[in-house]
């Protein structure tokens, strides 16, 4: 039998939004597999799936830049180990100066990003070291994403934490800021319901197929009810189908037919997402310095 602590509860919670009774009692019947749990309260309970992006369990800053013509343009996630080191300005610049980097050079991949060199001269690794340093925490280069169009891209950055990068044709600036902002309130996991993957919706109708089998209901009147539910889920994580946030009462899809505008791509780096934060009893962080002193 696993051993179900606190901070597995914790994690749960956040990601289910249920209480914490529920969450450990879940745990303890799926042996701590927080996946399995998950599911077992979404079909007790009802919960939705939970977002990837409302688990951020790192620090650090996402850069991004978008060339003047608006044709090439990139993010980049920094990572550090507080959120004091994320708001000094020196590894907000560092970020920023990556996503330009990524972008005007065609660089893909964080490893090859580390080897390129600033305008500075010197290497993106030796800047980094030299944060450390200065700094006194660790810094990692996280993730980079690049974009080149034949429409154009806008950008948006919520504080440091949340970067968009969207690629889209027709309409204008304006709209694509829009885009940009809709997209970093409502993070959507794809353009439209075609690119979601056979996997994904697979467990999902397994999961509306249990939760409708304790209605009792008839085998084809929970079938439609599924239907319903998959239709709902897509409309609920695909951007087309989402409410558009500055005008519910019309879906994105209807915004972009209104502009005779098309949603080609998009990129939306959360700072942390995904990542587990190491957390630390604050008595037991002070007694082993304490021991450390004698």
């Amino acid at each position: 039998m696993a051993e179900i602590t606190a901070s597995m509860v914790k994690e749960l919670r956040e990601m289910t939004g249920l209480g914490m009774m529920e969450c450990k009692k879940a745990l303890a019947e799926t042996d701590g597999d927080m996946r399995a749990a998950e599911d077992l309260l979404r079909i007790k309970s009802g919960a939705k799936a939970s977002k990837a992006a409302g688990r951020v369990a790192a620090e650090g800053v996402i850069g991004a830049y978008v060339s003047t013509d608006r044709k090439c343009g990139a993010l980049v996630e920094v990572n550090c180990e507080t959120d004091f080191v994320a708001r000094n300005e020196d590894i907000v610049t560092f970020a920023k100066n990556l996503a330009e980097l990524s972008a005007t050079k065609n660089i893909l991949d964080t490893t090859t990003l580390s080897d390129a060199n600033l305008q500075s001269g010197e290497t993106v690794e030796a800047v980094r070291k030299a944060l450390i340093m200065k700094l006194g925490e660790n810094i990692s280069i996280r993730r980079c994403g690049r974009h080149v169009t034949q429409g154009q891209l806008a950008h948006y950055l919520h504080g440091t934490k949340i970067g968009v990068m969207v690629d889209f044709t027709g309409g204008d600036e304006s709209l694509g800021k829009d885009l940009a902002m809709h997209i970093a309130a409502s993070k959507p996991m794809c353009v439209s319901k075609e690119q979601v993957s056979a996997d994904t919706l697979a467990h999902e109708r397994e999961i509306f197929t249990a939760q409708a089998a304790e209605s009792g209901k008839p085998a084809n009147i929970i079938e439609k009810m599924v239907d319903g539910r998959i239709a709902k889920y897509l409309a609920e994580i695909t951007l087309l189908g989402q409410p558009f946030v500055k005008d519910p009462d019309q879906t994105i899809e209807k915004l972009l037919t209104q502009k005779s505008a098309k949603v080609n791509a998009f990129t939306m780096f959360v700072v942390g997402e995904g990542i587990e934060k190491k957390t630390e009893n604050f008595a037991d962080e002070v007694k082993a310095q304490m021991e450390q002193a004698k």
